[in-house]
């Protein structure tokens, strides 16, 4: 099953929100950085469409995970994180969008952000679980938080109807950040 999404009724969903009244994000930035991640979304949904990306997040359901303090201790799935495949999702700008916001030791990538902590050292700075947690939901430990909830579909604003409902990574790819991200233990 592949997921369908026009680009163009998705781009105009994010106007739409965007600019309602109703939905204003607090600042010029966090509208930019939400346009740009929406877009870049539906951009994700429209390439899955024709073939060029697995749309494994549009088709796969939510797993079940627990909450243990500021950690998700039990991994989403049997199969463990692949640091290598994580690695791609990180520096890939169309499905993780991690280097919008964030600079990492990936210095074949251009542009880095500067908006959120350096990856290099995450693995010293937070366990696994920790790291888990921060990618399936970062606004359960700071509600002010501009990071995505990677893993979560529920309570979300600002989503275009064409994407309501999908989690931005699927389990399989969440576990693949997490172990890439562990590996980063030198700051």
């Amino acid at each position: 099953m592949r997921a369908t999404v026009a680009p163009k009724t998705a781009m105009l969903g994010v106007v739409r929100s965007v600019t309602s009244s109703r939905a204003r994000p607090r600042g010029c930035l966090q509208m930019m950085l939400v346009v740009g991640a929406l877009l870049s979304s539906a951009g994700i949904a429209a390439q899955s469409a024709q073939g060029d990306i697995p749309a494994t997040a549009a088709v796969t359901a939510l797993l079940p995970y627990r909450v243990n303090g500021d950690a998700i201790d039990t991994p989403l799935t049997a199969t463990p994180g692949d640091p290598v495949r994580g690695r791609a999702i990180v520096a890939n700008r169309r499905v993780g969008l991690c280097l919008l916001c964030h600079a990492g030791p990936i210095p074949e990538e251009r542009f880095q952000g500067n908006l959120a902590p350096d990856l290099a050292g995450s693995g010293a700075r937070a366990s696994i679980g920790q790291l888990r947690l921060r990618l399936v939901d970062a606004r359960r430990l700071n509600p002010d938080s501009i990071m995505p909830a990677y893993y979560r579909t529920d309570n979300l604003a600002l989503i275009p109807p064409v994407l309501r409902g999908k989690p931005i990574l699927d389990a399989q790819q969440v576990e693949d950040v997490v172990a890439y991200l562990h590996t980063l233990e030198t700051p």
